[in-house]
């Protein structure tokens, strides 16, 4: 078994900065994160050229994840203000499953730079002042919790008093169940803020992307005016694999993609990203009531 282990000193490799044994200067060139392999159609991708081309596959279109910044850079014209911030959670439950919650929190805070999964702004995109309520998956998934919930319900208050469009951004796995029923809630009262500003006669415009799933979904990512999803987004209640366990059936090819939601009419509209801004301003002419 001696043959299998490696020895201090086998197979020396210089340091950077250091000088090989021929007394030159070596040079280490890194690479590391500068290259993205695309799930889509396993190309490498130079990074520069795919944040240059708004996170999709040159080569093939995939639609990555877009950050809650860049969605709203992405909508908004320039001047733009972020509104309703600096809400966080406190912890209600004082839950702990493999680490405590507050630790969670903590740490999605330190890597987002956001206080939660969620940005409110408004600004104008073309001619139409609105509201936007963008979501932000790498922040514990992009639950819903407390602070989630209140931010996009003062987004559907400020659109309702303000009578500006409002347009959400959904990016989620669902309810925060590190929270409880104090998560479940959410979707309540956010619906009946929607239904308030439905009653009112102001547009609301829901963007789901990869993924929109669980109480998300079940609640405000399909009760917009208009339901636009980017292409390929994972959008649904429970995943396809917890489907199959409990049908016991094969499911269809493409099962919950936003192609196949689009064909059986849960979808209005799947729109390209670089499409996504001329899209929503075009729908907002028709659908935003004279002055």
């Amino acid at each position: 078994m001696s043959w299998f282990k490696r020895e201090n000193g086998d197979f020396p490799t210089p340091a950077s900065g250091s000088r090989a044994e021929n007394g030159a200067d070596t040079k280490t060139v890194r690479t590391e994160g500068l290259w993205i392999k695309c799930v889509g159609c396993r190309q490498t991708i130079w990074k520069a050229d795919l944040e240059a081309n708004l996170n999709v596959c040159p080569k093939c279109q995939h639609h990555f994840k877009m950050g809650a910044r860049e969605r709203i850079d992405l909508l908004l014209d320039p001047g733009y203000e972020l509104v309703d911030g600096g809400l966080t959670s406190t912890d209600p439950l004082n839950f702990t499953d493999i680490k405590p919650y507050k630790q969670r929190l903590k740490k999605a805070q330190e890597q987002t730079g956001l206080a939660d999964a969620i940005l409110n702004a408004v600004g104008r995109m073309g001619p139409h002042d609105v509201v936007v309520s963008a979501m932000e998956y790498s922040f514990i998934g992009g639950s819903m919790g407390a602070v989630v919930g209140e931010t996009i319900a003062r987004a559907v208050d400020r659109a309702r008093s303000e009578r500006k469009p409002l347009i959400v951004v959904a990016a989620s796995g669902g309810a925060r169940m590190m929270e409880g029923v104090v998560s479940l809630m959410q979707m309540a009262k956010i619906s009946t803020a929607l239904a308030q500003l439905d009653d009112a006669r102001v547009p609301y415009i829901c963007v789901l992307t990869d993924p929109t799933t669980g109480g998300v979904t079940a609640s405000f990512a399909m009760l917009g005016d208009l339901n636009i999803a980017e292409p390929g987004a994972l959008i649904g209640f429970a995943g396809p694999r917890v489907i199959e366990q409990t049908i016991r059936q094969k499911l269809p090819e493409g099962f919950q993609r936003s192609e196949f939601l689009l064909e059986k009419g849960f979808l209005d509209a799947v729109v390209h990203r670089r499409d996504l801004k001329s899209y929503i301003i075009r729908a907002l002419d028709f659908m935003k009531p004279a002055a």
